[in-house]
């Protein structure tokens, strides 16, 4: 304002009119104080000054990595002790590849913002920012594992490489494996066999599921990244779920991950759903 000759006077007559309202120090909405989420997300970078970026979970949100608005206003700058009053402030470094925009908002990049996620949050949560990246196909140049290079010794960088070694792993599985690893646990629990690759018929449309349990209505699909990692297999197992639950059926979905580590659990989960086996007496 002041670049375009308007003085103090009349920045302060504005204020008192409500025609700007003030939301950090010398940072203002127009017109009105309600401002959304991402006004309020740009407002904080603003008051930071020069250089500072939306980052942490701030920029997971902006990026959709997480499903839940942050408590608070996560900015990342180069200098400044105080912070804007409702944002927390990192003092860091953000390279120009590690920054960009969007909608305007200068935010970390997703690898970026991926690894100082792992620095606060916990596995799981990074598991899931992960996930939703790849299914939201948001690739960069510079890369996660070129970040890990970069900073070998950083907080938060040995669970993300334990993440990320053990997505590697799972990924190699194939469906064969998956399949006969349900079936050993089908038979270990004593649980009744289900028809698998069965095919049903739904509203008129064909889908073949990995394992159904017809007397139960019970349907369980093994999530492979081989077979249900891309963008297109995301939005039509998500389409196909909500068909099938409105025809009456239930739909369970186990990762190699889950099968792997909490097979008593699937196992005592599915038994809950199955119809009780017969007394052999």
């Amino acid at each position: 304002m002041r670049a375009l000759g308007i003085g103090e006077s009349r920045i302060e007559g504005r204020v008192k009119r409500g025609q700007l309202h003030s939301l950090h120090r010398g940072i203002y909405a127009v017109g009105h104080r309600a401002v959304g989420r991402e006004a309020r997300w740009m407002a904080a970078v603003l008051a930071c000054g020069r250089g500072a970026v939306l980052s942490h979970r701030a920029a997971a949100r902006l990026w959709r990595l997480l499903s839940r608005n942050p408590s608070a206003i996560e900015v990342t700058r180069v200098s400044g002790w105080i912070a804007p009053a409702g944002v927390s402030c990192h003092r860091a470094h953000v390279p120009d590849d590690e920054r960009t925009a969007i909608e305007g908002i200068p935010v970390t990049t997703v690898p970026r913002t991926i690894l100082d996620l792992a620095a606060l949050v916990p596995r799981r949560q990074v598991e899931l920012a992960l996930n939703e990246a790849e299914v939201l196909q948001l690739w960069d140049k510079l890369s996660i594992a070129d970040l890990l290079h970069r900073y070998p010794g950083r907080r938060g960088t040995a669970v993300l490489r334990g993440v990320l070694e053990d997505g590697a792993r799972c990924a190699g599985v194939t469906r064969n494996d998956f399949e006969e690893r349900f079936v050993r646990l089908v038979d270990v629990y004593g649980l009744p066999r289900p028809r698998f690759n069965a095919d049903l018929v739904v509203a008129g449309r064909f889908f073949e599921v990995d394992c159904v349990w017809d007397e139960a209505r019970l349907a369980v699909e093994l999530d492979g990244r081989a077979t249900h990692g891309t963008r297109r297999a995301f939005e039509g197992d998500r389409e196909r779920d909500r068909l099938l639950l409105t025809a009456g059926w239930r739909v369970v979905r186990v990762t190699w991950r889950q099968l792997r580590d909490e097979e008593a659990k699937i196992a005592a989960d599915l038994r809950k759903l199955l119809p009780p086996l017969p007394f052999a007496g």
